[in-house]
Parts: C-alpha cells; sequence; structure tokens
C-alpha cells in the first residue's frame, strides 16, 4: 500500500468532511440544496464547472487514450474544448433568465405542461447515470490499484462517499468540494507537464518524435489514423464532443447558484480557460506517457498490459516522475476528482426526480419539505444503480463512456433547449416527442454498439456500426421536433402523448 496515497486520501476526505457538515448546517430547504443559497461567486462557480469537466474522465480516461491512440486520441481533448464556448454563447445568459433550478425548468418556463417535465426528468436521469458510471469505473480501478482492494469494493466506497456529500451538503458542499477538486487537479497536472518536459529539455518535438518511435505505428501516430477509415463515425464523434457539454443537466444547472445573469456570463467563461488549458496538458501527459512508459516493465504485468488497466496511465507516469510522493498525490487528486463530479452528478440526478418528476404529482400546499425528502431518497436509489452499471461496464475506457453520456446529451436534452429558447414556433408534443425519438435512439443504438453489444454482451460484430450514435439520433430529434410541431400548428390537431 502507498503511505503517501493513503495520508492524501485521508486528508482529502477529512477537509470534504468539515465542508460538508458546515454546508449541511445551511442547506436546510430544497432552495439551498439545489442553488447553494445563490451566494457563490462567478470565480467560485467557473472553477466548480471546471470541477465537473476535469473528472477521472479527462485525467485518467484521455491521458490514456492518448497513450494508446496518438492523435485520435487527442481528438477527443480537443473536442471537449469546444463545448463550453457554445454554453457560454447560446445558453448562459438566456437560461439563468428562464430558469429556476434544473433543465427542465427553463423549457418548462417556455412551453409549460406537465409532459415537459416529465421527459426533462428521464432524458436528465439517463445522462446522469452514463456519467456517474464512468465515473464510478475510473473510481473501482483506482481504488483496487493503490490500497489492493477488489474492484467491487472500491465502487461501494465511493457511491457512500458522494451520497454522504448530496445528502448532507447539497449544491454548497458539491461546489466547494468541487472548487478545491479543480484547484488542485489544475496544479498536479502543471506539475506533471513540467517533470514531463523537463525529461526531453522543453522541446515539445523531441517529446512527440521520441514517444512514437516507442510504437510500431510510428509517425503515423502524429496523424489520424482510425478516423478517416469511418468519415460518419468522425463525424458523429466531432458533434458529440462539441454539442455534447451544452446539454448536460448538472452543468446547467451551476449557472443557477449564483445570483444575477452577469454571474453566469463569467462563470462560463472562467470554466472556459481552465478546462481548455487542462486539456492541452492531458495531451502533453498522454504523449509524455507513450515515451516513457511504452516498454517499462515495472508498469506492464505479465502479458504486457498497464497493470491496472488502460485508465491508469496517467497514475503510472506520475510515480514514474515523482515515485511514490506524487503518485500518492495525483492519485488523491483522482479520487477527489471522482468524488467532487459524481456528487455533482448526483444531485442532478436527485433534482430530475425530487423537482422535475415528482413535481408532477405533487400537491401544490406541499412543495417544500416533500421534495427535499424526496430529493435525499433519489440521490440514495440513484447511487445504487449507478454501483451496479459500474459492475458491468469495469472494462470501459471512462473518456470513451463519457463521450456516451455527452451522446445521449446531443439526442435529447440539447435539441430541446436548442429549439426552446430559439424557436417560437416549438410546440410541447414536438418537444417530448423530437427528444424520445432522440433518447431512445440513442440509448438502443449505443446498446447495439460496440461499447455495450461486443464489449459488455460479448457478442462478435455489432448491430450498429456508428459510434457514437449522435449523427442520426440527433438530426432524428431536431426534425421529429420540428415537424410535429409544425404539422400540428397547421391542422390544429392534438397529438397524444
Amino acid at each position: 500500500m502507498n503511505i503517501a496515497s493513503l495520508s492524501f486520501f485521508i486528508l482529502f476526505i477529512c477537509i470534504t468532511g468539515i465542508i460538508t457538515y458546515r454546508a449541511s448546517r445551511q442547506t436546510k430547504d430544497s432552495h439551498s440544496f439545489y442553488t447553494g443559497g445563490k451566494e457563490i461567486s462567478a470565480l467560485q462557480n467557473g472553477l466548480a464547472i471546471a470541477g465537473d469537466a476535469l473528472s477521472a474522465g479527462a485525467f485518467l480516461g484521455l491521458t490514456s487514450l492518448v497513450y494508446g491512440k496518438g492523435y485520435d486520441g487527442f481528438v477527443y481533448a480537443i473536442g471537449y474544448t469546444t463545448g463550453m464556448p457554445l454554453v457560454l454563447f447560446l445558453f448562459a445568459e438566456k437560461v439563468r433568465r428562464l430558469g429556476k433550478y434544473t433543465f427542465t425548468d427553463v423549457v418548462h418556463a417556455r412551453l409549460g405542461g406537465s409532459k415537459v417535465r416529465i421527459f426533462g426528468g428521464v432524458a436528465t436521469l439517463v445522462i446522469v447515470l452514463f456519467y456517474l458510471t464512468a465515473q464510478l469505473v475510473g473510481a473501482g480501478q483506482l481504488v483496487g490499484l493503490f490500497f489492493g482492494l477488489n474492484y467491487y469494493y472500491g465502487v461501494i466506497i465511493v457511491a457512500f462517499l458522494m451520497t454522504f456529500y448530496v445528502n448532507f451538503g447539497g449544491m454548497q458542499a458539491t461546489t466547494w468540494v468541487q472548487l478545491i477538486k479543480a484547484t488542485v487537479m489544475l496544479f498536479g497536472g502543471s506539475i506533471m507537464t513540467f517533470l514531463v518536459l523537463n525529461k526531453f529539455n522543453f522541446d515539445l518535438s523531441g517529446l512527440l518524435h521520441s514517444a512514437v518511435a516507442q510504437r510500431t505505428e510510428g509517425d503515423a501516430l502524429l496523424s489520424p489514423i482510425v478516423l478517416p477509415h469511418s468519415p460518419a463515425s468522425s463525424l458523429s464523434l466531432g458533434l458529440t464532443l462539441m454539442l455534447g457539454t451544452a446539454g448536460l443537466p448538472h452543468v446547467l444547472m451551476k449557472l443557477f447558484t449564483v445570483s444575477d445573469v452577469r454571474k453566469a456570463r463569467w462563470s462560463v467563461f472562467w470554466a472556459t480557460g481552465f478546462m481548455n488549458y487542462f486539456y492541452v496538458i492531458t495531451g502533453l501527459l498522454g504523449f509524455g506517457a507513450m515515451a516513457l512508459l511504452s516498454h517499462n516493465a515495472q508498469y506492464h504485468d505479465s502479458h504486457g498490459t498497464i497493470r491496472g488497466g488502460g485508465n491508469m496511465v496517467a497514475l503510472h507516469l506520475a510515480h514514474m516522475l515523482g515515485g511514490d510522493l506524487l503518485l500518492g498525490f495525483m492519485s488523491a487528486i483522482a479520487f477527489a476528482t471522482i468524488l467532487a463530479v459524481v456528487s455533482g452528478l448526483t444531485l442532478s440526478g436527485a433534482a430530475a426526480v425530487s423537482h422535475d418528476l415528482y413535481g408532477v404529482v405533487r400537491s401544490k400546499e406541499n412543495t417544500g419539505s416533500s421534495e427535499f425528502l424526496v430529493s435525499r431518497i433519489a440521490t440514495i436509489l440513484i447511487s445504487l444503480v449507478a454501483m451496479c452499471l459500474a459492475f458491468l461496464f469495469k472494462t470501459q475506457n471512462v473518456a470513451y463512456m463519457i463521450s456516451l453520456a455527452f451522446s445521449i446529451a446531443c439526442s435529447s436534452t440539447f435539441p430541446v433547449l436548442l429549439l426552446s429558447i430559439y424557436w417560437k414556433s416549438l410546440s410541447v408534443a414536438g418537444a417530448v416527442w423530437g427528444g424520445c425519438v432522440g433518447l431512445l435512439m440513442a440509448i438502443a443504438m449505443t446498446v447495439m454498439g460496440p461499447s455495450v453489444w461486443v464489449a459488455v454482451l460479448g457478442h462478435k460484430e455489432p448491430l450498429v456500426s456508428l459510434d457514437p450514435p449522435t449523427l442520426l439520433s440527433m438530426t432524428a430529434a431536431f426534425s421529429v421536433s420540428i415537424i410535429v410541431s409544425l404539422f400540428l400548428k397547421k391542422n390544429k390537431i392534438i397529438l397524444l402523448l
């Protein structure tokens, strides 16, 4: 067991436990639970939003993808950098003016109707569960590697901790945990990048050529290899990475934790800068790992694969650069990353259940304490479901799994949100039918694609080769929303849902 890792882990859990306790004393109702009392500054909120993005998928998964695929892996990092500017220019101001707590509130403010709330709540839950699963997979591998625990025990421990943070501290605790995590992640990533570049005398060209010299593909790793052979999947991936962020409910929820529109805009501006900086770091770390770890037997098992699984490349690189101390620090940061992100995701999912779905059936006289109770019960149930999914997806790359969550967001929440804000002719039926078609197509095509049909279910060939399915499912969502809205308006027919 790495003593440095254990020490940093315990330190972080103690700090976040204190934060959660203090936040719990201020979290007395649903308003403070969802928004943190709107007392968070723009810079703090920007760091917290970045904390959502600087997840296990970013640090562990993206580094692993670049290590394994070179330029093809770096495409994921490049794509993620384009998401937040879209949120800034398309949604930040308008969402902050229209909404109250959730993505569904924004659409409901424009369209009204209980069906919109049901769709929004269900879509949010599906996206949250995919994203949560990716984080818990990383958590299980991380805890298993450094403490010798079974993968399943690691997942259970993190699921318990995230339930504790959300249930007792709400948005206030979640935001502060994310803020602290983002700060130390940026600091730790910068130290590792400095040490990698120092190995090559700060010669970026030398780093890249040394990296590709370790692989049989050679210089081909510095240009697209797989992507050109599947143009449809490449275009679909690009759309997913660019537009997915704008449809993530837990990111949009952060726009309601500040007091006004101006702070919402600045929150996204700060988040964009922090995220872009970090995604550049992951690319350098990936190529650095390729150069320094590819033929280092210390970090490979008897079969020649990375010890602990491919998602552990970044942490093995930390050990190679700075020994047990840097490994302990970065593994604790990775653990903190997972806890912070899963807390935000779980809170978003709980809000979908208690505020959106339960909001359809609750009585007008009982909207405060009962909603607060339902949100806490929902937190526990979401944690249990995500835990079971993490058991099934234990071998998947976490960055790739996050792209699947982005794909579902692109196909459900993003089209409905964009049309509800910018197209006045959108009807309730159009929004619900379009969103549901996109959501169901994205889920069905994901299940029949390589990530589930082959990797999880064990079939030899996928039923759907398009991966991710955004190109078709998002197009279907927009098309159905527009066609249904125009058809109903022209024919004045009530379409039963």
